[in-house]
Protein backbone atom coordinates (compact mmCIF):
# COMPACT_ATOMS: atom_id res chain seq x y z
CA UNK A 1 0.00 0.00 0.00
CA UNK A 2 1.50 3.35 -0.94
CA UNK A 3 1.31 6.36 1.33
CA UNK A 4 -1.49 8.12 -0.62
CA UNK A 5 -3.72 5.07 -0.51
CA UNK A 6 -3.08 4.74 3.19
CA UNK A 7 -4.22 8.30 3.76
CA UNK A 8 -7.50 7.69 1.93
CA UNK A 9 -8.18 4.61 4.03
CA UNK A 10 -7.31 6.50 7.18
CA UNK A 11 -10.00 9.09 6.52
CA UNK A 12 -12.60 6.32 6.63
CA UNK A 13 -11.16 4.69 9.74
CA UNK A 14 -10.85 7.89 11.71
CA UNK A 15 -14.22 9.46 11.14
CA UNK A 16 -15.25 8.62 14.70
CA UNK A 17 -12.29 10.26 16.39
CA UNK A 18 -11.76 13.55 14.51
CA UNK A 19 -13.26 16.93 15.32
CA UNK A 20 -16.36 18.02 13.45
CA UNK A 21 -17.56 21.55 12.94
CA UNK A 22 -20.48 22.43 15.22
CA UNK A 23 -23.95 22.07 13.72
CA UNK A 24 -26.22 25.07 14.16
CA UNK A 25 -29.76 24.42 15.37
CA UNK A 26 -32.45 27.07 15.68
CA UNK A 27 -35.03 24.88 17.39
CA UNK A 28 -37.48 24.93 14.45
CA UNK A 29 -38.84 21.62 13.17
CA UNK A 30 -37.50 20.32 9.85
CA UNK A 31 -39.38 21.42 6.76
CA UNK A 32 -40.55 18.66 4.51
CA UNK A 33 -39.75 19.34 0.89
CA UNK A 34 -40.14 17.31 -2.20
CA UNK A 35 -36.66 18.33 -3.20
CA UNK A 36 -33.93 16.16 -1.66
CA UNK A 37 -31.46 18.48 0.04
CA UNK A 38 -27.90 17.19 -0.24
CA UNK A 39 -26.39 16.23 3.12
CA UNK A 40 -23.99 18.86 4.38
CA UNK A 41 -20.50 17.37 4.29
CA UNK A 42 -18.71 16.78 7.60
CA UNK A 43 -15.77 19.05 8.26
CA UNK A 44 -12.85 17.30 9.92
CA UNK A 45 -10.03 18.78 11.91
CA UNK A 46 -7.04 19.81 9.92
CA UNK A 47 -4.56 16.98 10.44
CA UNK A 48 -1.19 16.62 8.86
CA UNK A 49 -0.37 13.70 6.62
CA UNK A 50 2.01 12.46 9.33
CA UNK A 51 -0.76 12.46 11.96
CA UNK A 52 -3.22 10.54 9.79
CA UNK A 53 -0.59 8.00 8.80
CA UNK A 54 0.39 7.55 12.48
CA UNK A 55 -3.23 6.96 13.46
CA UNK A 56 -3.75 4.50 10.63
CA UNK A 57 -0.67 2.62 11.81
CA UNK A 58 -2.14 2.58 15.31
CA UNK A 59 -5.42 1.08 14.09
CA UNK A 60 -3.65 -1.59 12.06
CA UNK A 61 -1.37 -2.35 15.01
CA UNK A 62 -4.42 -2.79 17.21
CA UNK A 63 -5.89 -5.28 14.75
CA UNK A 64 -2.64 -7.25 15.04
CA UNK A 65 -2.75 -7.13 18.88
CA UNK A 66 0.23 -4.76 19.02
CA UNK A 67 -1.54 -2.55 21.53
CA UNK A 68 1.74 -1.04 22.66
CA UNK A 69 2.22 0.55 19.22
CA UNK A 70 -1.43 1.57 19.02
CA UNK A 71 -1.28 3.26 22.41
CA UNK A 72 2.03 4.99 21.75
CA UNK A 73 0.85 6.41 18.43
CA UNK A 74 -2.47 7.60 19.78
CA UNK A 75 -0.92 9.22 22.86
CA UNK A 76 1.65 10.98 20.70
CA UNK A 77 -1.01 12.34 18.36
CA UNK A 78 -3.30 13.34 21.24
CA UNK A 79 -0.45 15.45 22.60
CA UNK A 80 0.46 16.84 19.19
CA UNK A 81 -3.06 17.65 17.93
CA UNK A 82 -4.91 18.32 21.21
CA UNK A 83 -7.93 16.91 19.36
CA UNK A 84 -10.71 15.71 21.72
CA UNK A 85 -11.66 12.78 19.48
CA UNK A 86 -8.11 11.49 19.22
CA UNK A 87 -7.46 12.04 22.91
CA UNK A 88 -10.65 10.17 23.81
CA UNK A 89 -9.60 7.24 21.62
CA UNK A 90 -6.14 7.30 23.22
CA UNK A 91 -7.73 7.36 26.67
CA UNK A 92 -9.98 4.39 25.90
CA UNK A 93 -7.01 2.33 24.72
CA UNK A 94 -4.94 3.29 27.77
CA UNK A 95 -7.80 2.49 30.13
CA UNK A 96 -8.35 -0.88 28.46
CA UNK A 97 -4.67 -1.72 28.83
CA UNK A 98 -4.50 -0.51 32.43
CA UNK A 99 -1.82 2.04 31.50
CA UNK A 100 -2.35 4.51 34.33
CA UNK A 101 -0.11 7.41 33.31
CA UNK A 102 -1.19 7.50 29.63
CA UNK A 103 -4.82 7.21 30.78
CA UNK A 104 -4.36 10.24 33.05
CA UNK A 105 -2.49 12.29 30.44
CA UNK A 106 -5.00 11.65 27.66
CA UNK A 107 -8.03 12.12 29.92
CA UNK A 108 -6.72 15.58 30.86
CA UNK A 109 -6.15 16.46 27.20
CA UNK A 110 -9.65 15.27 26.35
CA UNK A 111 -11.22 17.24 29.21
CA UNK A 112 -9.25 20.39 28.35
CA UNK A 113 -10.30 20.37 24.70
CA UNK A 114 -13.90 19.26 25.29
CA UNK A 115 -14.91 21.45 28.24
CA UNK A 116 -18.62 20.81 27.71
CA UNK A 117 -18.26 17.04 27.46
CA UNK A 118 -19.30 15.72 30.89
CA UNK A 119 -17.89 12.28 30.16
CA UNK A 120 -14.49 13.83 29.49
CA UNK A 121 -14.62 15.78 32.76
CA UNK A 122 -15.66 12.65 34.65
CA UNK A 123 -12.84 10.62 33.07
CA UNK A 124 -10.31 13.25 34.14
CA UNK A 125 -11.72 13.28 37.66
CA UNK A 126 -11.51 9.51 38.04
CA UNK A 127 -7.98 9.30 36.66
CA UNK A 128 -6.80 12.12 38.91
CA UNK A 129 -8.27 10.31 41.90
CA UNK A 130 -6.45 7.13 40.93
CA UNK A 131 -3.24 9.18 40.83
CA UNK A 132 -3.94 10.53 44.31
CA UNK A 133 -4.56 14.09 43.11
CA UNK A 134 -7.83 14.50 44.97
CA UNK A 135 -8.14 18.29 44.98
CA UNK A 136 -7.77 18.42 41.19
CA UNK A 137 -10.16 15.49 40.89
CA UNK A 138 -12.84 17.29 42.88
CA UNK A 139 -12.53 20.31 40.60
CA UNK A 140 -13.33 18.24 37.52
CA UNK A 141 -16.10 16.32 39.28
CA UNK A 142 -17.74 19.59 40.25
CA UNK A 143 -17.93 20.46 36.55
CA UNK A 144 -19.88 17.22 36.04
CA UNK A 145 -22.10 18.14 38.98
CA UNK A 146 -22.82 21.59 37.56
CA UNK A 147 -23.61 19.99 34.21
CA UNK A 148 -26.20 17.72 35.89
CA UNK A 149 -24.18 14.64 34.95
CA UNK A 150 -23.62 11.45 36.93
CA UNK A 151 -20.86 12.12 39.41
CA UNK A 152 -18.65 9.55 41.10
CA UNK A 153 -17.93 11.16 44.44
CA UNK A 154 -18.27 7.71 46.00
CA UNK A 155 -15.39 6.51 43.83
CA UNK A 156 -13.24 9.42 44.96
CA UNK A 157 -13.93 8.55 48.59
CA UNK A 158 -13.37 4.83 48.13
CA UNK A 159 -10.15 5.36 46.19
CA UNK A 160 -8.72 7.17 49.22
CA UNK A 161 -9.25 4.19 51.55
CA UNK A 162 -5.63 3.03 51.39
CA UNK A 163 -4.05 6.48 51.50
CA UNK A 164 -2.52 8.16 54.54
CA UNK A 165 -4.49 10.20 57.04
CA UNK A 166 -3.20 13.53 55.73
CA UNK A 167 -4.46 12.73 52.22
CA UNK A 168 -7.88 11.71 53.54
CA UNK A 169 -8.05 14.88 55.64
CA UNK A 170 -7.36 16.94 52.53
CA UNK A 171 -10.07 15.13 50.60
CA UNK A 172 -12.50 15.64 53.49
CA UNK A 173 -11.86 19.39 53.31
CA UNK A 174 -12.57 19.30 49.58
CA UNK A 175 -15.86 17.51 50.23
CA UNK A 176 -16.78 20.08 52.87
CA UNK A 177 -16.01 22.97 50.50
CA UNK A 178 -18.25 21.48 47.82
CA UNK A 179 -20.98 20.72 50.35
CA UNK A 180 -21.05 24.39 51.32
CA UNK A 181 -21.91 25.17 47.69
CA UNK A 182 -24.13 22.11 47.15
CA UNK A 183 -25.48 21.24 50.62
CA UNK A 184 -28.28 18.99 49.37
CA UNK A 185 -26.33 16.94 46.87
CA UNK A 186 -26.90 13.31 47.80
CA UNK A 187 -23.78 12.00 46.07
CA UNK A 188 -21.55 14.43 47.96
CA UNK A 189 -23.22 13.47 51.24
CA UNK A 190 -22.76 9.78 50.48
CA UNK A 191 -19.11 10.31 49.57
CA UNK A 192 -18.43 12.16 52.82
CA UNK A 193 -20.15 9.40 54.78
CA UNK A 194 -17.79 6.89 53.18
CA UNK A 195 -14.81 9.01 54.20
CA UNK A 196 -16.08 9.22 57.77
CA UNK A 197 -16.47 5.44 57.83
CA UNK A 198 -12.88 5.01 56.60
CA UNK A 199 -11.68 7.26 59.42
CA UNK A 200 -13.45 5.07 61.96
CA UNK A 201 -16.14 7.66 62.69
CA UNK A 202 -19.00 5.20 62.29
CA UNK A 203 -21.44 7.25 64.35
CA UNK A 204 -20.58 10.43 62.42
CA UNK A 205 -21.18 8.69 59.11
CA UNK A 206 -24.46 7.28 60.37
CA UNK A 207 -25.66 10.63 61.70
CA UNK A 208 -24.85 12.31 58.37
CA UNK A 209 -26.92 9.75 56.45
CA UNK A 210 -29.80 9.86 58.93
CA UNK A 211 -29.92 13.68 58.77
CA UNK A 212 -29.94 13.59 54.96
CA UNK A 213 -32.37 10.90 53.71
CA UNK A 214 -31.59 9.70 50.18
CA UNK A 215 -33.60 10.76 47.19
CA UNK A 216 -36.00 8.34 45.55
CA UNK A 217 -34.17 5.51 43.84
CA UNK A 218 -30.90 5.96 45.72
CA UNK A 219 -30.12 2.61 47.32
CA UNK A 220 -26.39 2.89 48.07
CA UNK A 221 -26.90 5.23 51.08
CA UNK A 222 -29.43 2.78 52.53
CA UNK A 223 -26.95 -0.08 52.22
CA UNK A 224 -24.20 1.96 53.86
CA UNK A 225 -26.50 3.03 56.67
CA UNK A 226 -27.45 -0.59 57.34
CA UNK A 227 -23.79 -1.65 57.41
CA UNK A 228 -22.95 1.18 59.79
CA UNK A 229 -25.74 0.13 62.14
CA UNK A 230 -24.53 -3.46 62.00
CA UNK A 231 -21.00 -2.26 62.76
CA UNK A 232 -22.34 -0.54 65.87
CA UNK A 233 -23.98 -3.83 66.97
CA UNK A 234 -27.39 -2.39 66.17
CA UNK A 235 -28.58 -5.17 63.91
CA UNK A 236 -32.03 -4.87 65.45
CA UNK A 237 -32.23 -1.49 63.66
CA UNK A 238 -30.36 -2.46 60.50
CA UNK A 239 -32.64 -5.36 59.59
CA UNK A 240 -35.94 -3.40 59.84
CA UNK A 241 -34.34 -0.63 57.74
CA UNK A 242 -33.55 -3.14 55.01
CA UNK A 243 -36.97 -4.79 55.27
CA UNK A 244 -38.66 -1.43 54.83
CA UNK A 245 -36.40 -0.58 51.88
CA UNK A 246 -37.07 -3.94 50.20
CA UNK A 247 -40.79 -3.23 50.32
CA UNK A 248 -40.07 0.07 48.60
CA UNK A 249 -37.63 -1.41 46.06
CA UNK A 250 -38.64 -5.09 45.83
CA UNK A 251 -36.59 -5.76 42.69
CA UNK A 252 -33.30 -4.38 43.97
CA UNK A 253 -30.93 -7.32 44.19
CA UNK A 254 -28.34 -5.45 46.28
CA UNK A 255 -30.84 -4.72 49.02
CA UNK A 256 -32.08 -8.27 49.22
CA UNK A 257 -28.57 -9.74 49.14
CA UNK A 258 -27.38 -7.40 51.90
CA UNK A 259 -30.45 -8.31 53.93
CA UNK A 260 -29.77 -12.03 53.49
CA UNK A 261 -26.12 -11.65 54.50
CA UNK A 262 -27.05 -9.54 57.50
CA UNK A 263 -29.48 -12.24 58.64
CA UNK A 264 -26.47 -14.59 58.65
CA UNK A 265 -24.39 -12.08 60.63
CA UNK A 266 -27.19 -11.88 63.18
CA UNK A 267 -27.32 -15.68 63.40
CA UNK A 268 -30.84 -15.92 61.97
CA UNK A 269 -29.95 -18.88 59.79
CA UNK A 270 -33.45 -20.12 59.07
CA UNK A 271 -34.55 -16.67 57.90
CA UNK A 272 -31.35 -16.31 55.87
CA UNK A 273 -32.02 -19.67 54.23
CA UNK A 274 -35.50 -18.51 53.20
CA UNK A 275 -34.16 -15.25 51.79
CA UNK A 276 -31.29 -16.84 49.84
CA UNK A 277 -33.66 -19.50 48.53
CA UNK A 278 -35.97 -16.78 47.24
CA UNK A 279 -33.03 -15.03 45.58
CA UNK A 280 -31.93 -18.23 43.87
CA UNK A 281 -35.45 -18.74 42.54
CA UNK A 282 -35.49 -15.18 41.20
CA UNK A 283 -31.97 -15.39 39.77
CA UNK A 284 -31.54 -19.08 38.85
CA UNK A 285 -28.39 -18.45 36.79
CA UNK A 286 -26.54 -16.77 39.65
CA UNK A 287 -24.30 -19.48 41.06
CA UNK A 288 -22.81 -17.12 43.65
CA UNK A 289 -26.24 -17.00 45.26
CA UNK A 290 -26.61 -20.76 45.00
CA UNK A 291 -23.23 -21.25 46.69
CA UNK A 292 -24.16 -18.78 49.44
CA UNK A 293 -27.39 -20.70 50.02
CA UNK A 294 -25.42 -23.94 50.32
CA UNK A 295 -23.13 -22.37 52.93
CA UNK A 296 -26.11 -21.07 54.92
CA UNK A 297 -27.62 -24.55 54.88
CA UNK A 298 -24.29 -25.92 56.13
CA UNK A 299 -24.25 -23.39 58.95
CA UNK A 300 -27.82 -24.33 59.83
CA UNK A 301 -26.81 -28.02 59.79
CA UNK A 302 -29.35 -28.68 57.07
CA UNK A 303 -27.06 -31.30 55.57
CA UNK A 304 -29.39 -32.75 52.94
CA UNK A 305 -30.38 -29.35 51.57
CA UNK A 306 -26.77 -28.23 51.48
CA UNK A 307 -25.77 -31.43 49.71
CA UNK A 308 -28.41 -30.84 47.03
CA UNK A 309 -27.23 -27.30 46.27
CA UNK A 310 -23.58 -28.34 46.22
CA UNK A 311 -24.31 -31.17 43.80
CA UNK A 312 -26.23 -28.69 41.62
CA UNK A 313 -23.13 -26.49 41.51
CA UNK A 314 -20.96 -29.41 40.42
CA UNK A 315 -23.46 -30.28 37.69
CA UNK A 316 -23.37 -26.65 36.57
CA UNK A 317 -19.54 -26.71 36.65
CA UNK A 318 -19.45 -23.82 39.10
CA UNK A 319 -17.55 -23.64 42.42
CA UNK A 320 -16.63 -27.26 41.79
CA UNK A 321 -13.67 -27.50 44.19
CA UNK A 322 -15.49 -25.67 46.98
CA UNK A 323 -18.52 -27.90 46.45
CA UNK A 324 -16.43 -31.08 46.78
CA UNK A 325 -14.70 -29.69 49.88
CA UNK A 326 -18.01 -28.96 51.56
CA UNK A 327 -19.52 -32.27 50.50
CA UNK A 328 -16.56 -33.86 52.27
CA UNK A 329 -17.34 -31.90 55.41
CA UNK A 330 -20.97 -33.02 55.26
CA UNK A 331 -19.80 -36.63 54.97
CA UNK A 332 -17.59 -36.17 58.02
CA UNK A 333 -20.51 -34.70 59.97
CA UNK A 334 -22.45 -37.82 59.06
CA UNK A 335 -19.61 -40.09 60.24
CA UNK A 336 -18.91 -41.30 56.71
CA UNK A 337 -15.12 -40.90 56.37
CA UNK A 338 -14.88 -43.00 53.20
CA UNK A 339 -17.29 -40.70 51.33
CA UNK A 340 -15.45 -37.70 52.75
CA UNK A 341 -12.15 -38.98 51.36
CA UNK A 342 -13.72 -39.47 47.92
CA UNK A 343 -14.95 -35.86 47.90
CA UNK A 344 -11.71 -34.37 49.20
CA UNK A 345 -9.68 -36.27 46.61
CA UNK A 346 -11.58 -34.49 43.83
CA UNK A 347 -10.49 -30.99 44.95
CA UNK A 348 -7.96 -29.59 42.52
CA UNK A 349 -5.28 -26.88 42.90
CA UNK A 350 -6.61 -23.58 44.18
CA UNK A 351 -7.90 -22.05 47.40
CA UNK A 352 -9.58 -25.28 48.54
CA UNK A 353 -6.74 -27.64 47.70
CA UNK A 354 -4.71 -27.48 50.93
CA UNK A 355 -7.75 -27.69 53.26
CA UNK A 356 -8.80 -30.81 51.35
CA UNK A 357 -5.33 -32.33 51.70
CA UNK A 358 -5.33 -31.53 55.42
CA UNK A 359 -8.69 -33.19 55.97
CA UNK A 360 -7.60 -36.33 54.09
CA UNK A 361 -4.42 -36.58 56.17
CA UNK A 362 -6.31 -36.03 59.41
CA UNK A 363 -8.93 -38.68 58.60
CA UNK A 364 -6.40 -41.28 57.53
CA UNK A 365 -3.85 -40.72 60.32
CA UNK A 366 -6.62 -40.42 62.89
CA UNK A 367 -7.92 -43.82 61.78
CA UNK A 368 -4.56 -45.55 61.95
CA UNK A 369 -3.81 -45.35 58.24
CA UNK A 370 -0.63 -43.31 58.52
CA UNK A 371 1.18 -45.07 55.67
CA UNK A 372 -1.75 -44.40 53.33
CA UNK A 373 -1.81 -40.72 54.33
CA UNK A 374 1.92 -40.30 53.81
CA UNK A 375 1.76 -42.08 50.47
CA UNK A 376 -1.04 -39.82 49.25
CA UNK A 377 0.84 -36.68 50.31
CA UNK A 378 4.00 -37.89 48.57
CA UNK A 379 2.02 -38.41 45.35
CA UNK A 380 0.57 -34.91 45.69
CA UNK A 381 4.03 -33.40 46.19
CA UNK A 382 5.16 -35.03 42.95
CA UNK A 383 2.10 -33.92 40.98
CA UNK A 384 1.78 -30.46 42.55
CA UNK A 385 5.36 -29.28 43.25
CA UNK A 386 4.18 -25.69 43.83
CA UNK A 387 2.50 -26.92 47.01
CA UNK A 388 5.48 -29.00 48.16
CA UNK A 389 6.33 -27.02 51.30
CA UNK A 390 2.71 -26.72 52.45
CA UNK A 391 2.15 -30.44 51.92
CA UNK A 392 5.22 -31.26 54.05
CA UNK A 393 3.85 -28.97 56.77
CA UNK A 394 0.44 -30.65 56.64
CA UNK A 395 2.06 -34.06 56.97
CA UNK A 396 4.34 -33.08 59.86
CA UNK A 397 1.75 -31.14 61.83
CA UNK A 398 -0.92 -33.81 61.43
CA UNK A 399 1.48 -36.51 62.56
CA UNK A 400 2.53 -34.41 65.56
CA UNK A 401 -1.10 -33.71 66.48
CA UNK A 402 -1.73 -37.47 66.48
CA UNK A 403 1.15 -38.23 68.85
CA UNK A 404 3.52 -39.41 66.13
CA UNK A 405 6.30 -36.95 66.87
CA UNK A 406 9.16 -39.11 65.62
CA UNK A 407 7.57 -39.52 62.21
CA UNK A 408 6.80 -35.82 62.12
CA UNK A 409 10.45 -35.09 62.90
CA UNK A 410 11.61 -37.34 60.06
CA UNK A 411 9.24 -35.59 57.65
CA UNK A 412 10.63 -32.18 58.60
CA UNK A 413 14.22 -33.41 58.23
CA UNK A 414 13.38 -34.63 54.74
CA UNK A 415 11.57 -31.38 53.90
CA UNK A 416 14.48 -29.21 55.05
CA UNK A 417 16.91 -31.18 52.89
CA UNK A 418 14.74 -30.22 49.92
CA UNK A 419 13.91 -26.68 51.12
CA UNK A 420 16.74 -25.70 53.49
CA UNK A 421 15.92 -21.99 53.46
CA UNK A 422 12.21 -22.16 54.20
CA UNK A 423 11.44 -20.32 57.42
CA UNK A 424 8.07 -22.01 57.98
CA UNK A 425 9.67 -25.44 57.96
CA UNK A 426 12.39 -24.23 60.34
CA UNK A 427 9.80 -22.74 62.70
CA UNK A 428 7.72 -25.93 62.69
CA UNK A 429 10.82 -28.01 63.45
CA UNK A 430 11.73 -25.61 66.27
CA UNK A 431 8.30 -26.03 67.87
CA UNK A 432 8.54 -29.81 67.56
CA UNK A 433 12.05 -29.73 69.04
CA UNK A 434 10.67 -27.89 72.09
CA UNK A 435 8.08 -30.65 72.57
CA UNK A 436 10.91 -33.21 72.32
CA UNK A 437 12.79 -31.27 75.03
CA UNK A 438 15.54 -30.54 72.53
CA UNK A 439 15.88 -26.88 73.48
CA UNK A 440 19.28 -26.55 71.83
CA UNK A 441 17.84 -27.51 68.42
CA UNK A 442 14.83 -25.27 69.01
CA UNK A 443 17.05 -22.28 69.79
CA UNK A 444 19.31 -23.02 66.84
CA UNK A 445 16.37 -23.03 64.40
CA UNK A 446 14.74 -19.93 65.85
CA UNK A 447 17.97 -17.96 65.87
CA UNK A 448 18.56 -18.94 62.25
CA UNK A 449 15.10 -17.57 61.40
CA UNK A 450 15.85 -14.34 63.28
CA UNK A 451 19.21 -14.02 61.54
CA UNK A 452 17.52 -14.26 58.15
CA UNK A 453 14.46 -12.24 59.14
CA UNK A 454 15.26 -9.90 62.07
CA UNK A 455 11.67 -8.62 62.23
CA UNK A 456 10.10 -12.07 62.52
CA UNK A 457 7.98 -11.37 65.59
CA UNK A 458 6.71 -14.94 65.78
CA UNK A 459 10.23 -16.38 66.09
CA UNK A 460 11.34 -13.67 68.54
CA UNK A 461 8.31 -14.30 70.71
CA UNK A 462 8.62 -18.09 70.57
CA UNK A 463 12.26 -18.02 71.61
CA UNK A 464 11.69 -15.42 74.30
CA UNK A 465 8.73 -17.26 75.78
CA UNK A 466 10.51 -20.62 75.84
CA UNK A 467 13.56 -19.11 77.52
CA UNK A 468 11.32 -17.52 80.15
CA UNK A 469 9.26 -20.68 80.69
CA UNK A 470 11.86 -23.43 80.38
CA UNK A 471 15.09 -21.75 81.54
CA UNK A 472 16.26 -19.04 83.94
CA UNK A 473 17.56 -16.75 81.16
CA UNK A 474 14.87 -14.20 81.99
CA UNK A 475 16.68 -10.99 81.01
CA UNK A 476 17.58 -12.41 77.61
CA UNK A 477 14.04 -13.65 77.16
CA UNK A 478 12.62 -10.24 78.00
CA UNK A 479 14.76 -8.51 75.39
CA UNK A 480 13.56 -10.91 72.70
CA UNK A 481 9.90 -10.55 73.65
CA UNK A 482 10.20 -6.77 73.80
CA UNK A 483 11.55 -6.81 70.24
CA UNK A 484 8.50 -8.84 69.19
CA UNK A 485 6.26 -6.39 71.06
CA UNK A 486 7.73 -3.43 69.19
CA UNK A 487 6.87 -5.16 65.92
CA UNK A 488 3.39 -6.42 66.94
CA UNK A 489 2.28 -4.43 70.00
CA UNK A 490 -1.32 -5.70 69.86
CA UNK A 491 -0.57 -9.40 69.37
CA UNK A 492 -2.13 -11.24 72.37
CA UNK A 493 0.47 -14.01 72.13
CA UNK A 494 3.24 -11.44 72.54
CA UNK A 495 1.38 -9.73 75.39
CA UNK A 496 1.02 -13.11 77.11
CA UNK A 497 4.75 -13.78 76.77
CA UNK A 498 5.66 -10.31 77.98
CA UNK A 499 3.38 -10.73 80.98
CA UNK A 500 4.83 -14.15 81.76
CA UNK A 501 8.46 -13.02 81.63
CA UNK A 502 7.62 -10.08 83.90
CA UNK A 503 6.09 -12.58 86.31
CA UNK A 504 9.29 -14.62 86.20
CA UNK A 505 11.24 -11.46 86.99
CA UNK A 506 8.96 -10.66 89.94
CA UNK A 507 7.18 -7.70 88.32
CA UNK A 508 3.73 -8.87 89.42
CA UNK A 509 1.72 -5.71 88.76
CA UNK A 510 3.15 -5.28 85.26
CA UNK A 511 2.63 -8.98 84.58
CA UNK A 512 -1.00 -8.74 85.68
CA UNK A 513 -1.64 -5.67 83.50
CA UNK A 514 -0.20 -7.31 80.38
CA UNK A 515 -1.92 -10.65 80.93
CA UNK A 516 -5.28 -8.95 81.42
CA UNK A 517 -4.79 -7.26 78.05
CA UNK A 518 -3.82 -10.56 76.45
CA UNK A 519 -6.86 -12.40 77.86
CA UNK A 520 -9.20 -9.60 76.75
CA UNK A 521 -7.90 -9.83 73.19
CA UNK A 522 -7.63 -13.63 73.10
CA UNK A 523 -9.68 -15.65 75.63
CA UNK A 524 -7.41 -18.70 75.69
CA UNK A 525 -6.85 -21.42 78.31
CA UNK A 526 -3.08 -20.87 78.46
CA UNK A 527 -3.44 -17.12 78.96
CA UNK A 528 -6.10 -17.80 81.62
CA UNK A 529 -3.72 -20.18 83.39
CA UNK A 530 -0.96 -17.57 83.32
CA UNK A 531 -3.16 -14.73 84.56
CA UNK A 532 -4.58 -16.93 87.31
CA UNK A 533 -1.10 -17.83 88.51
CA UNK A 534 -0.04 -14.16 88.57
CA UNK A 535 -3.20 -13.21 90.49
CA UNK A 536 -2.57 -16.07 92.92
CA UNK A 537 0.96 -14.83 93.56
CA UNK A 538 -0.36 -11.28 93.92
CA UNK A 539 -2.77 -12.22 96.71
CA UNK A 540 -5.90 -12.37 94.54
CA UNK A 541 -6.69 -16.05 94.89
CA UNK A 542 -10.46 -15.60 94.67
CA UNK A 543 -10.27 -13.88 91.30
CA UNK A 544 -7.77 -16.47 90.09
CA UNK A 545 -10.22 -19.27 90.95
CA UNK A 546 -13.03 -17.41 89.16
CA UNK A 547 -10.99 -17.11 85.95
CA UNK A 548 -9.90 -20.76 86.03
CA UNK A 549 -13.45 -21.88 86.73
CA UNK A 550 -14.81 -19.89 83.80
CA UNK A 551 -12.39 -21.45 81.34
CA UNK A 552 -12.76 -24.97 82.77
CA UNK A 553 -16.45 -24.86 81.86
CA UNK A 554 -15.50 -24.69 78.18
CA UNK A 555 -12.39 -26.90 78.42
CA UNK A 556 -12.75 -29.18 81.45
CA UNK A 557 -9.82 -31.38 80.39
CA UNK A 558 -7.38 -28.55 79.69
CA UNK A 559 -3.92 -29.88 80.68
CA UNK A 560 -2.39 -26.48 81.40
CA UNK A 561 -5.33 -25.34 83.53
CA UNK A 562 -5.45 -28.61 85.49
CA UNK A 563 -1.69 -28.69 86.05
CA UNK A 564 -1.59 -25.03 87.14
CA UNK A 565 -4.49 -25.49 89.56
CA UNK A 566 -2.99 -28.67 91.06
CA UNK A 567 0.45 -27.08 91.46
CA UNK A 568 -0.95 -24.04 93.28
CA UNK A 569 -3.88 -25.54 95.21
CA UNK A 570 -2.86 -29.16 95.62
CA UNK A 571 -5.95 -30.36 93.76
CA UNK A 572 -7.05 -30.48 90.11
CA UNK A 573 -10.54 -29.37 91.14
CA UNK A 574 -11.52 -25.96 92.46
Amino acid sequence: MNRSSALLLALALLSGCQSMAPVSTDGTPPVEDSVQVPEKPKVYGSFSEETIFSLLSAELAGQRNRFDIALDNYVTQAINTQDPGISERAFRIAEYLGADQPALDTALIWAKNAPDDLEAQRAAAVQLARAGRYDDSMMYMEKVLLGKGDTHFDFLALSAADTDQETRNGLMKSFDRLLQRHPNNGQLIFGKALLLQQDGDTQGALTLLEDNPPEAGEVAPILLRARLLQGLNRGDEALPLLEKSIKKYPDDKRLRLTYARMLVENNRMDDAKVEFSSLVQQYPEDDELRYSLALVCLEAKAWEEAKGYLEDLIARESHVDSAHLNLGRIAEERNDPESALIEYAQVGPGNDYLPAQLRQADILIGNGKTADAQSRLAVQRDSQPDYGIQLYLIEAETLAANNQGDKAWNVLQQALKQYPDDLNLLYTRAMLAEKRNDLAQMEKDLRLIIQRDPDNAMALNALGYTLSDRTTRYDEAKLLIEQAHQINPEDPAVLDSLGWVNFRLGNLDEAERLLRQALERFPDQEVAAHLGEVLWANGKQREARQIWSRFLKDQPDSPILRSTIKRLTGSETL
